[in-house]
């Protein structure tokens, strides 16, 4: 009887062994193929990334914080920030009463103003306005002169109209 005892005891471990044998060779193939999915969003992700760096890169390529031969031409002024103080400028022109002066369309809606701004080297500056519906962009031609004045020239303009099928860009 005891050796009965002995035998079931040594079957029920050796069954009990067998089970976990099993399961941990289940889990590990589980977790392998895991780690291997995890791995290949990590490399989706990775590759991601570099493509948003190029497409960001891409897009600073005409701008005046990347642009060391424009940001020379205003080596003499001693500006911090030549285009935060040129952007502030600019903007200040929304403050008179009425449509801005540089936009030469009168505002359907509403008055337009100056949105978007993207100074692209030591003479231009491409800029959205909108008056809360309609909306277009302008070209803008400006000086920095030795006493921190700005004069700004509109050089092109255009207003997106509306019509039954979508946008339409129209210039006058």
């Amino acid at each position: 009887m005891k050796k009965n005892i002995y035998l079931y005891l040594f079957i029920f471990t050796a069954l009990i062994c067998l089970y976990l044998a099993v399961s941990g060779s289940k889990m590990s193939t589980a977790s392998n193929s895991r780690i291997q999915s995890l791995e290949n969003k990590v490399d989706a992700l990775k590759d991601s990334l570099q493509q948003s760096e190029l497409r960001a890169l891409e897009m600073q390529y005409f701008s005046l914080e990347n642009n060391d031969d424009a940001l020379a031409y205003y080596d003499h002024l001693e500006l911090e920030n030549p285009t935060r103080y040129i952007s502030d400028k600019l903007l200040e022109t929304n403050e008179s009463k009425g449509d801005n002066p540089l936009v030469p369309y009168e505002g359907m809606e509403n008055d337009f103003k100056i949105n978007k701004i993207k100074i692209l080297n030591h003479k231009w500056i491409l800029a959205d306005f909108s008056d809360g519906k309609y909306w277009g962009e302008i070209l803008i031609r400006y000086e920095l002169k030795d006493d921190l004045g700005v004069d700004f020239t509109l050089m092109d303009h255009l207003l997106y109209t509306e019509v039954t099928n979508g946008w339409l860009s129209t210039t006058f």
